[in-house]
């Protein structure tokens, strides 16, 4: 199945097309688009994140790109054999994933990096013609509850069946697992919520079982 991605100039949801228009102004040198995936359709790990950031991905283009959660994620990836090369925050910096790609639940920075509801229902088909477009897909990493339940929401599983927590392997029959991951913000960091150390021992978990 080819996967086709949302449009630079979708009109899906009328909030976040007015806020990428007046990004386009206040940033003309920014991405100020819907953010496409980055990594191989024939990868056998996806990452869910939240949404880009206003000043990362919103601006180089690449999901989690000159974002401190990226500071996070990336070296993160590499440590355990995922990722090559070296993070310059840069689309252009030659980083490259090995048998994962990355992508958010909402494809467009929203402001105050919080979408709505409806702007998640919104982007959730482009989510699912995806997972639908990965064929040897084995483990759905999400980093964060949104991420998570967009990701249960598009493959058809009931939010109580499945409840959000760091750490916990979601296993429904003839579907990728789902891993829960505190999301690698900022935030989450510097309230020691989430460690670089937790972070690494989910991505340890899952080079585990893929093997």
């Amino acid at each position: 199945m080819n996967f086709i991605p949302p449009q630079p100039n979708c009109t899906l949801c009328e909030r976040l097309c007015a806020f990428r228009e007046k990004n386009r102004t206040d940033f003309p040198t920014y991405h100020n688009a819907p953010v496409e995936s980055f990594g191989s359709l024939t990868a056998e790990i996806l990452v869910v994140g939240l949404a880009p950031g206003l000043h990362g991905a919103n601006q180089t283009g690449r999901p989690f790109t000159n974002d401190y959660a990226g500071d996070i994620l990336y070296p993160a990836l590499k440590q355990y054999g995922l990722a090559k090369g070296t993070y310059k925050k840069r689309k252009d910096d030659g980083f490259e994933l090995i048998n994962v790609r990355i992508t958010n639940a909402v494809r467009c920075v929203p402001p105050q990096n919080k979408p709505t509801p409806l702007e998640e229902k919104n982007c959730r088909s482009f989510l699912s013609a995806e997972i639908n477009a990965m064929p040897n897909l084995k483990v759905i990493l999400c980093l964060g509850a949104i991420s998570h339940k967009n990701v249960l929401h598009t493959l058809g599983i009931k939010q109580s069946l499945a409840k959000f927590t760091h750490g916990a392997i979601h296993q429904f029959e003839h579907l990728p697992l789902i891993i829960d991951s505190y999301h690698t913000s900022r935030y989450n960091i510097n309230t020691g919520v989430l460690s670089y150390q937790m972070f690494c021992n989910i991505i340890n978990k899952i080079t585990e079982i893929i093997k």
